[in-house]
C-alpha cells in the first residue's frame, strides 16, 4: 500500500471510529467555576468515563486548603496563575510550574499566595479525602465530578455543555 493510500484509509477510518478535536473556552458559559470547599472552586473541563480521567482548574482563594487526600492514580498539574504547596512538601508551585504527582501518598493543598492560585489538573482514577484521624470522608471520580456539574447546572439552570465528555 503507497503511503498516500494509507493516509487517505487512516483518514477514513478516523472519520468513522475517531472523536472531533474540542474547543472549551476561558468563558463560563461553556463550563463554570463551582463552589466546592470554603474558598475552593473547580472548573470541570473533561470527563472520561472509560479512562477514569477528569480534568479541571482548581481555583483556590488565599487560604483556602484543598483537605488531606489520595490520588489512586497519577496526576499532573500546571498552576496557571499564583502559588500552592502541599503541607507535607518543602517546595511552592508557581505559576508556570508543572507538577507531577504518583499514587498513594496523603497530602494537603493550601495557597498562601495574596492573589489565591489556579491550576489546571489532569486526574486519572479516584481522589479519597481523609479527616485528620485517617477516616475516608469522601472520594471524587469522574462520577462525581460529572455528578457535582450536573446537579450545578440544575440548580442555577444551565444547559450541560456536551463537549465537556470526551
Amino acid at each position: 500500500m503507497s503511503s498516500i493510500a494509507a493516509a487517505q484509509s487512516l483518514a477514513a477510518i478516523h472519520r468513522e471510529y475517531g472523536r472531533p478535536d474540542l474547543h472549551i473556552s476561558a468563558s463560563e458559559v461553556e463550563s463554570p467555576y463551582i463552589p466546592w470547599q470554603p474558598n475552593v472552586y473547580i472548573r470541570h473541563l473533561a470527563f472520561d468515563v472509560r479512562s477514569g480521567l477528569f480534568a479541571n482548574v482548581l481555583w483556590v482563594i488565599k487560604g483556602g486548603v484543598l483537605g488531606r487526600h489520595r490520588h489512586r492514580g497519577p496526576v499532573s498539574a500546571c498552576v496557571l496563575e499564583g502559588s500552592w504547596r502541599y503541607l507535607e512538601y518543602d517546595w511552592v508551585a508557581q505559576a508556570g510550574s508543572y507538577v507531577h504527582e504518583s499514587p498513594g501518598v496523603i497530602h494537603t493543598l493550601v495557597s498562601d499566595d495574596p492573589n489565591g492560585m489556579k491550576t489546571m489538573f489532569w486526574i486519572n482514577g479516584s481522589v479519597e479525602f481523609f479527616d485528620e484521624a485517617d477516616n475516608l470522608m469522601e472520594t471524587v471520580d469522574v462520577f462525581w465530578c460529572i455528578d457535582n456539574y450536573l446537579n450545578y447546572c440544575r440548580e442555577h439552570g444551565l444547559k450541560p455543555n456536551p463537549k465537556l465528555w470526551i
